[in-house]
Formats: structure tokens, sequence, C-alpha cells
């Protein structure tokens, strides 16, 4: 009886991203597109040396757009006489630009807790497979820029319907769930047959055919609420890439909606924003221009800035904003003996 060689385990999104964030930070004249697919942990089991490797390179475009999406600063670089050529050209991260600011201090307290901290992650953010990576890399030709240790990307944890979405995504199983909309006061039922999940501006979303309407329906993972139940049902979704519908779609909504915020500079919002958004200086304020997918979750994000942000537009995020910081105040006169 022939053997048959097992497919190999998928990597986890995370892993993905945290490997290809430390291969490109340990370069400083990058890595090119076929290196990366060829090396980097995440892509390299599913890479085919001389084969189609396009499934794997759209996955690649969408990584990309990830982790500039959580202010990772990734640069490309076009090699001379080949200006457009996606195949020549290198890809970096800049240390420079993903290290802390000079002028940030910490007291010895902090420092000692920074100290452990680091201690940990020397032991654990090269794993085998990291070092293995880099030690193809070096075979290549290509000598990593040493040391890497200490640079932890910022990704998100998943919520936890993740894991029981991805599984029935494999299956192709349909599945319900609670969902909670922003302004319900209680969760709907959905029922929904899984076609890709998918990341956007650091979030993750579901993209499924609504059972009940019988059309396709973007869902925020943020937002279920409840266990994640397979029907035993089966799907047959065609054969194309939904991811790539899914990520399009996200970004046709964000392209169609634009905040303007003023942010005053030097402050935490000035660094976070002003490294996503496009804005103009007045000299007292940064003025930036903010696509969005949701209008409450921008709200979630700007109000947590407190001072730091003005909303000027639209009317309707003001109102959200002004709406959450009233919440705040409300919550600390209810805690304040004093009354």
């Amino acid at each position: 009886m022939p053997h048959t060689r097992d497919a190999p385990k998928p990597v986890p999104v995370e892993e993905r991203l945290f490997s290809l964030v430390l291969a490109l930070l340990a370069t400083q004249s990058g890595l090119t597109k076929n290196e990366i697919l060829s090396t980097v942990q995440g892509y390299r089991q599913q890479y085919s040396d001389g084969g189609n490797n396009a499934s794997l390179e759209r996955q690649f475009e969408r990584d990309k757009d990830n982790i500039r999406e959580l202010g990772v600063p990734l640069e490309t670089i076009e090699q001379p006489g080949e200006p457009g050529n996606n195949q020549s050209m290198r890809y970096r991260i800049p240390k420079g630009e993903y290290e802390l600011p000079s002028d940030v201090r910490f007291t010895a307290a902090e420092l000692s807790l920074l100290s452990l901290a680091a201690t940990v992650w020397r032991e654990g953010s090269l794993s085998g497979q990291s070092q293995r990576a880099m030690t193809k890399l070096r075979s290549l030709g290509i000598e990593p820029d040493e040391p890497i240790i200490g640079y932890a990307p910022r990704l998100r944890t998943r919520e936890g319907s993740f894991e029981p979405l991805d599984a029935a995504l494999e299956r192709r199983a349909v599945v319900t769930f609670p969902y909670l909309k922003p302004g319900e006061r209680a969760p709907r039922i959905r029922t929904a047959a899984p076609l890709a999940l998918v990341q956007h501006e650091g979030r993750w979303h579901l993209f499924a055919r609504d059972v009940d309407v019988d059309d396709t329906r973007t869902f925020l993972l943020s937002r279920i609420v409840g266990d994640v139940k397979q029907t035993g049902e089966i799907s047959e979704p065609g054969e194309r890439d939904y991811a790539a519908d899914a990520i399009r779609g996200l970004r046709a909504v964000s392209a169609s909606q634009h905040a303007t915020v003023e942010v005053r500079p030097g402050t935490d919002a000035a660094a976070r924003l002003g490294n996503r958004y496009q804005g103009t200086s007045t000299g007292s304020a940064d003025v930036l221009t903010i696509p969005y997918l949701d209008l409450n979750i921008l709200a979630d994000e700007l109000a947590g800035f407190g001072p730091e942000v003005f909303v000027l537009d639209p009317p309707a995020l003001v109102e959200a904003v002004v709406a959450r910081l009233n919440d705040v105040v409300d919550a600390h006169r209810e805690e304040d003996p004093r009354g």
C-alpha cells in the first residue's frame, strides 16, 4: 500500500504574522516575496518550489495589510531598473521606526518588570521553527541582522468564537450563534454557512451565507456573544477566493465612510493614529481623515484617547463619542462616596 504524506498542519494566523514580523525585522536589505514564502513559518509549509503559489501570494498580500493596520511600519523597496516588478521587490521593517521613542523613560520598578518580561521573552521568542527559518535565510545568502529578540508584534488575541468557526469552516458545516448588534437589547440567533474568516482593521470577521436571508453577510466576531454550534447541515460553497471577496467588500465600506478628527501633537493618540491615517498639521493640532468600517467601533477607540482627540465630523460620530465620555463621567460619579 503506497504511503501518503499527511497534509501539513495549519499554522495559527497569529504565529504566521509573528514569524513574518520577526523575519522582516531580521534583515536591513529586506526579503523578496519568494524568499518570504519559502522560508517563513506559516507560508513555507504550503509553498511549492516551482509550482503554483497563487493562493499563498494572496495570503501574503492580506497579511501585509494586516500588520500595517496594526501599526507595524512595513516598507517596500523596488530594485533599480525594475520598477513595479513585484517578484524582485523587497520587504522590510526598519528597526528604528519600530522601537520606543527616545524620550520614553521608565521608573526603577517598571524597569524591573520589563527585565523580567524580557527574560521570559528571550526564552520563547525564537522557537525551533524560527531558528530553522533563520538558518534557511542564511543558506540563501541572506544574513539576518541580530539581535531581533525583544521585538514583539502587537497582535490582537482572537475571540472565543474563532476556533469553533474555523472548525466549521474546515468541515463546511452550518452554524448558529447569538449576535448582538449595537443598539439592540438582546442578541438574535443567526444561522450561517461560513465561507471565510478574515482580519480587517485589526479585527476578525466571519464572511458567510446568512441562511435566513439566503445572501452573504459579514459578522464581527466580537459581537458573537455566546456559543457557536454546528447544526449538522453541510454547506457546499463554490470554488472561489471568498476571503478576497470579504476583504474587498470591507474595504469598499471603509472607503465610503470618513471621519475628521483633531489630534493633539506629541500624544499617544498622535503616535497611534498618525501612523495609520493621512492628515495635515495646523500647528496646535493634527487634523486626520479616518476611513472607517463601523461607527461604534471607531467611537470606542476615539473615546479611549480622552482629551487627546476632538471629533469634528460626522455628527453621528461626535454624538457617539460624547455619549461614551458622559458614561465614563457618570460611572465615576456613582463610585464617588462624596456624591
